[in-house]
């Protein structure tokens, strides 16, 4: 009789490890690709993730912008996946498994607003800062590539603004991937400074507009376009068909019209 009731609370106990074990060991992610756009827990998750291992640096929110997209970027290609900024499978599988997750943790200080960290390796405790809001980095601080210094992002601020200030949102991350793409582009300069102010190319150089002072929708175009958003689609010119004077301009390929812009090859 007592080797039965040894038998049975030994298989009790062991019953109940394992249930601990699995509720605190969840499956990672709940299967959805993501991509900058996306939100919710997932990305609270890939975040969090991220950051153990020292690859994000911003806030744990659950909005997938290009903070996180830059970071899972770096996180692929140090661990030799493809690099397209998307949380699939794969790469959702080798984050889960070289980083460990705190759902109640992570969760619990957000819905408390306190400003945090989780950083592996550290505690938890030392990575809390109760009841305080989280400071929030400048875009250009925080989600700029290293590539490119403060003069560069201010000097393409001041020709979107300039060149674009009245055009939508997107209008304005085109225009700032158009210069970046004739830096690129064999047949221009290959530094901003040179290709903003080639003679002839912008008309906000032309009438001096380039020295207006930017706004921050401006600024946050430049942003986007300098982390991989071209909603151009790769062009190279683009015009206004209202007020195009050069007869030139109507003979290159379009592309798309964004706004009162055209974009072309």
């Amino acid at each position: 009789m007592k080797r039965i009731t040894k038998r049975f609370l030994f298989l009790l106990l062991a019953g109940i490890m394992m249930c601990s074990f699995f509720a605190s060991h969840s499956e990672a992610f709940s299967g959805r690709d993501l991509a900058k756009g996306a939100k919710g827990d997932d990305v609270i998750e890939l975040q969090a993730r991220l950051q153990y291992i020292g690859f994000y640096h911003g806030e744990i929110d659950g909005n997938f912008g290009f903070g996180t997209y830059w970071a899972l970027r770096n996180f692929q290609e140090q661990y030799g996946l493809p690099i397209d900024g998307i949380a699939g499978k794969s790469t959702q599988k080798k984050l889960a498994g070289i980083t460990d997750y705190d759902e109640k943790y992570v969760k619990g200080q957000i819905a408390k607003g306190n400003q945090f960290t989780y950083y592996g390796g550290q505690s938890l405790e030392s990575q809390v800062k109760k009841g305080s809001a989280p400071h929030k980095q400048s875009q250009t601080q925080m989600q700029a590539p290293p590539k490119y210094t403060d003069q560069d992002i201010n000097l393409l601020a001041n020709a979107v603004y300039g060149e674009a200030r009245g055009e939508p949102y997107e209008g304005q991350v085109a225009v700032a991937a158009v210069i970046l793409n004739r830096v690129e582009h064999p047949d221009f300069p290959d530094s901003i400074g040179g290709v903003i102010f080639q003679p002839g190319a912008f008309t906000a150089v032309a009438d001096g507009q380039i020295w207006l002072t930017p706004n921050q929708r401006a600024k946050e175009a430049v942003i986007d376009a300098i982390n991989g958003w071209d909603p151009s689609e790769n062009a190279i010119y683009y015009f206004n068909p209202i007020t195009a004077t050069s007869k030139w301009i109507w003979s290159r390929p379009q592309i798309k019209k964004i706004g009162l812009h055209i974009f072309c090859e």
